[in-house]
């Protein structure tokens, strides 16, 4: 056990000290959190301004929805970069001729996307405080649960994204950046989910974010903590981790038998 976080710890301190004497790494994780908080905020401080009554709490709905679902993105992305800063450094074979096993790596690269995703969100939330009075750690407890469901996610994403890329190589990479805005429609992340089509509130459901967006606007709008949508997320965000880690593991013996580890990226 103690060998295996040493192994654990070491593939994160890699990555950790990239980010030391690196300011300009640091300011990417913060970026696009940060303009996307800024931006929708001017939104939502305009919609309030148009109507103080219905238009504000609309408004406190948006902006939540916006931080919230910057968690899952920058949970996906910091997983699916670390990957492949690897191949970019022509690191993922010199990685497994050491000890580290598959899943030690997926630990490692899960350390790393949650550290990358509070490094990145947590400013914009203090921002959103400071300059719109918006409090997304006002809702309580449950704010670290959603946290969590939408972590779990992104994490699962990340596993069917790298699982793409050690198929198909550097043609699958712009997947990294792209897959989770795909899922956006569906998420609900803006709207509840009656807004969506009956077929498509279907494919809604499938997707654990669209259960804690639900959450969050009943916590919002009714000061509820809705725990089917919450339970919900949290079995859907198990199956989906289950599904795309047999996936990758398949994928990574796959490349590992066909020589592709060595290769891949070149």
């Amino acid at each position: 056990m103690r060998a295996s976080l040493r192994r654990i710890w070491g593939l994160v301190y890699r990555h950790l000290a990239l980010y030391r004497r690196s300011w300009p790494r640091l300011l990417e994780l913060m970026y696009w959190p940060v303009l996307q908080m800024l931006v929708w905020g001017f939104v939502t401080a305009y919609l309030a301004g148009v109507q103080q009554n219905t238009a504000s709490v609309a408004a406190g709905v948006l902006l939540g929805g916006v931080l919230l679902w910057e968690v899952a993105l920058r949970s996906q992305m910091g997983f699916a970069i670390t990957f492949l800063e690897e191949i970019w450094s022509r690191n993922l074979g010199h990685i497994f001729v050491s000890p580290l096993r598959p899943g030690e790596l997926v630990a490692g690269l899960v350390v790393m996307a949650t550290l990358r995703m509070l490094v990145g969100v947590l400013p914009a939330v203090g921002l959103a405080w400071l300059l719109y009075g918006f409090g997304l750690f006002a809702l309580g407890p449950v704010v670290v649960l959603f946290f969590a469901a939408l972590m779990m996610m992104g994490w699962a994403v990340a596993l069917g994204v790298t699982a793409m890329i050690l198929r198909h190589g550097a043609g699958a990479e712009p997947l990294a950046w792209s897959v989770l805005f795909g899922l956006t429609p569906f998420a609900c992340v803006f709207y509840p989910l009656s807004t969506l089509p009956a077929a498509l509130q279907w494919v809604a459901q499938a997707i654990p974010a669209a259960h804690v967006f639900e959450g969050m606007r009943a916590a919002l709008l009714q000061g509820r903590v809705d725990l089917w949508h919450l339970g919900a997320a949290f079995v859907l965000d198990l199956l989906w981790l289950a599904l795309l880690g047999r996936v990758f593991l398949g994928q990574f013996e796959a490349a590992r038998r066909s020589g592709a580890l060595l290769s891949i990226g070149e």
